[in-house]
């Protein structure tokens, strides 16, 4: 190699470099309803985010619906099949609400978050990954948006990571104090179901004994 050449580190971010987003309560309520009645060996929810790009460029997230999926240590596979079905169904109302990303419940991002967000990218241009943290692990039910960005070295692409972007939640009066009514709610239902089970166990206990 001569004096003076050196291979870059760069980050390729999307053609939307200044890209935001903005959802709507409907969504949140959507996500923390569908984490509730979740299967009870489902540790998550993923599902589909539907909406349209302003024209400022930022992403209106005004819709969503659940995606069954299976999740392992080394996999996850979503029931494309119903997804699809479900676009479909939705866009016969409201055909102007089309894929813009996807969401899953939980903090932050996850190790099979990647391969969800591949599938995506191959159904919309620079989707948006928004995470719900229903489990309010650090006091309150953290979101968040973010995109991939491309890791190159040189002309070579390495991987592929996630992004923060800003996100408006910004609410009504109306729709901010719904929005707390569910969370509030929800926490209650994190709060007293172990209480629940421990005291059901404990009374079926005794009445074996």
């Amino acid at each position: 190699m001569a004096a003076g050449d050196h291979t870059v580190l760069q980050l390729s971010t999307p053609s939307t470099a200044n890209l935001s987003a903005k959802v709507h309560p409907l969504v949140i309520f959507n996500i923390c309803d569908c984490y509730v009645r979740r299967p009870d060996q489902a540790e998550r929810v993923i599902g589909t985010l539907l909406g349209s790009v302003l024209p400022d460029g930022t992403v209106d997230i005004r819709n969503s619906y659940a995606v069954p999926h299976t999740e392992s240590a080394e996999q996850v596979a979503l029931d494309i099949e119903y997804h699809h079905n479900m676009l479909v169904s939705h866009q016969k109302v409201n055909p102007k609400e089309v894929i813009v990303g996807w969401y899953s419940t939980g903090l932050g991002v996850t190790g099979g978050s990647a391969l969800i967000h591949d599938f995506y990218s191959r159904e919309v241009p620079n989707p948006i990954h928004l995470t719900v943290d229903t489990g309010f692990r650090n006091g309150e039910g953290t979101i968040k948006a973010y995109v991939s960005v491309n890791l190159a070295l040189g002309d070579r692409q390495l991987a592929a990571q996630f992004q923060e972007i800003p996100l408006d939640l910004r609410m009504v009066e109306a729709e901010r104090l719904g929005c707390m009514y569910h969370f509030n709610n929800l926490r209650r239902y994190l709060i007293v179901m172990p209480i629940l089970f421990l005291t059901l166990c404990e009374y079926d206990h005794a009445c074996i004994a």
